[in-house]
């Protein structure tokens, strides 16, 4: 364990880890330093390479001037902070990767604030200082500044070029302590990863605390959370690819293929243990869907595709949940939850990539809860689920702790910004006051509606700052919230799959385009037809589709103008007639405007 050392690298998205860890799998010989410098080994999905983004944390052993040096690439967009802290829960040590031409950005801040509280040795890198017409002094000076190391602790680097890589990873030997463990101990092994192999079973991702797992002896083990058990088929290690070896051993990182079937049983954050009396790790918060959307196939006949195509994406992915739902107009589907924006767009590319779907897919929305006046307590997503008005006591919407990190001179906007989105003003924290170094960084500190920042904030913030200000945000708990159904009505008959959830004081002007989209996309008939949105049996908007004209006295020729009124008044009994008795053809195209508006 002496000769051992488990870190991650963690920044903000696009900031160059991946791009640095490659430099790491050359300088260990795990890559060939002849193949193409733009493929990041690590990360595996294609959408990976394509967006140059890491959506899943990947484990690697590399061996390096006598030390096993075990890296967990990381994520760095705020959708994936759950994964983020999986890995720093199962390491000693951590890089804090700063991109020099960006510098310090909102989730930096947030993530070395989770590894100061976990206890980790902090490794500071300004990355990327190939960029040209960069100013790395004054980078330093604001790293320094606004987090908090020395000048002459911060390592310059390039990914790019490899510039620094062998000083960080001799600093890694030299800072990062060497884990804690007894080999000789009864076994804790916490799960921080596990997906689905179509020939091993799950493989579950481990950290070893104590204890050891052998291969040449049939260990039976026990799951110490949810009381099952199993027996492994295969141990090893990842560099990167999965190589079996004989035993993992405390302080290691490794993975078991269990060869079963079932990736629900292996719960993140659960511990293996060759005891059941074993007393468990601490491990993780199960993560918790913030954002919903219902994803139906545009071919109904695709539905078991679309339904295979989820479940062996949720085998691989435990923040995703999929319940089936059906609507009458586009036929069944799924109501999936996302941990927030970027990641439902994760799942729809690779849903149309890997498995050649075409989707329709709703707007997204957040869970309500609702007491009801017998003391029940529903939660509440799509307006279908709503209850009566009469059985409802109280509603309650999602907030969120949400911090910008921005230059002050875009104070102003970004605040206005947050008052308009109903947020709760909270704390301004002006990150230095240094006499040699003017530091213009301020963290504005709000509390929001959830249902705000899945819409367009994060869009906004970024116009209204030139691109600068950054966002990081943390559930904060639920708030009493004025939520109302609008009833979409079209010839004075609901239409339930339009129908939404609003907050009263935005419900008129959501309707009001609604009703436009509706206007635009349902043809003419042969009578006029009324669409209105309404919160009970009030009308809060209201717009027309006029009669399509038919000239009926077209036929006609000379004569009396008394023929004409004749024929005139018989058309308008006619469409009087059809309005009260008529339907209204509502094509799909009018549904997927409003459901995608």
């Amino acid at each position: 364990m002496q000769n051992t050392r488990n870190f991650s690298i963690i920044a903000h998205i696009d900031h160059g880890k991946s791009t640095l860890s490659d430099r790491f799998l050359e300088l260990t010989g795990l890559k060939d330093p002849s193949r193409d410098k733009s493929e990041r080994v690590l990360d595996r999905l294609d959408l990976e390479q394509e967006k140059g983004i890491t959506i899943k944390l990947q484990p690697v052993r590399m061996n390096y001037n006598g030390h096993i040096l075990n890296l967990i690439d990381t994520p760095g967009h705020v959708d994936f902070s759950y994964e983020v802290s999986r890995s720093l829960a199962a390491c000693e040590g951590a890089i804090l990767l700063v991109d020099a031409s960006q510098g310090v950005q909102a989730q930096t801040l947030s993530t070395t604030r989770k590894a100061k509280e976990m206890g980790l040795k902090i490794i500071p890198v300004l990355n990327k200082i190939d960029i040209p017409n960069i100013d790395i002094d004054k980078r330093k000076r604001e790293f320094s500044e606004i987090i908090g190391f020395n000048e002459d602790e911060i390592i310059l680097a390039s990914g790019k070029t490899g510039e620094g890589a062998k000083e960080i990873l001799d600093r890694i030997i030299n800072d990062i302590p060497a884990p804690e463990g007894y080999s000789e101990a009864p076994l804790q092994a916490l799960i921080f990863d596990s997906f689905y192999h179509e020939h091993k079973g799950v493989i579950a991702a481990v950290r070893i605390f104590n204890g050891q797992i052998s291969a040449t002896q049939s260990q039976k083990l026990h799951l110490l959370k949810n009381g099952n058990n199993f027996s492994p088929r295969e141990i090893g290690f990842f560099e990167p690819d999965l190589e079996v070896t004989k035993e993992i051993s405390a302080g290691e990182v490794g993975y078991i293929a269990t060869g079963v079937k079932d990736i629900r049983l292996f719960a993140i954050g659960d511990t293996i243990s060759d005891s059941p009396k074993t007393k468990p790790l601490p491990g993780y918060n199960p993560p918790r869907p913030r954002v919903f959307a219902t994803l139906f196939p545009s071919d109904p006949d695709d539905f078991h595709i679309l339904s295979d195509s989820l479940t062996k994406l949720s085998m691989n992915d435990a923040a995703l949940t999929v319940t089936q739902q059906k609507s009458n107009i586009l036929g069944s589907g799924f109501r999936c939850g996302f941990l927030g924006m970027l990641h439902m767009e994760v799942i729809q590319e690779r849903l149309e990539r890997e498995y050649d779907m075409s989707l329709v897919i709703t707007a997204p929305s957040v869970e309500y809860k609702v007491k009801l006046t017998n003391g029940e307590t529903l939660n509440v997503q799509t307006a279908s689920e709503f209850p009566e008005v009469t059985q409802i006591q109280e509603i309650k919407e999602p907030w969120v702790d949400v911090e910008i990190f921005t230059p002050q001179e875009h104070m102003g906007p970004l605040m206005e910004l947050c008052q308009n989105s109903r947020g709760i003003y909270k704390d301004t924290e002006y990150l230095s006051r240094s006499e040699n170094f003017k530091m213009d960084y301020i963290l504005l500190k709000y509390e929001l509606p959830l249902m705000s920042i899945i819409t367009n904030f994060f869009d906004n913030m970024k116009s209204l700052s030139s691109g600068y200000a950054s966002l990081e945000y943390t559930e904060s708990g639920y708030k009493p919230a004025d939520i109302v159904k609008v009833s979409i009505l079209v010839n004075y008959d609901e239409v339930p799959s339009l129908s939404f959830l609003e907050t009263r004081d935005r419900a008129e002007n959501r309707a009001r385009k609604v009703l436009e989209s509706l206007k635009k996309t349902i043809p003419q008939h042969q009578f006029k037809i009324a669409i209105q949105g309404a919160i009970g049996g009030k009308v809060i908007a209201r717009e027309n589709i006029s009669a399509r004209k038919k000239d009926v006295t077209a036929k006609l020729y000379g004569g009396d103008v008394t023929r004409k009124k004749k024929l005139w008044k018989k058309q308008k009994e006619g469409k009087k007639r059809l309005r009260e008795i008529g339907g209204v053809n509502i094509p799909q195209e009018a549904f997927l405007s409003v459901l995608q508006s």
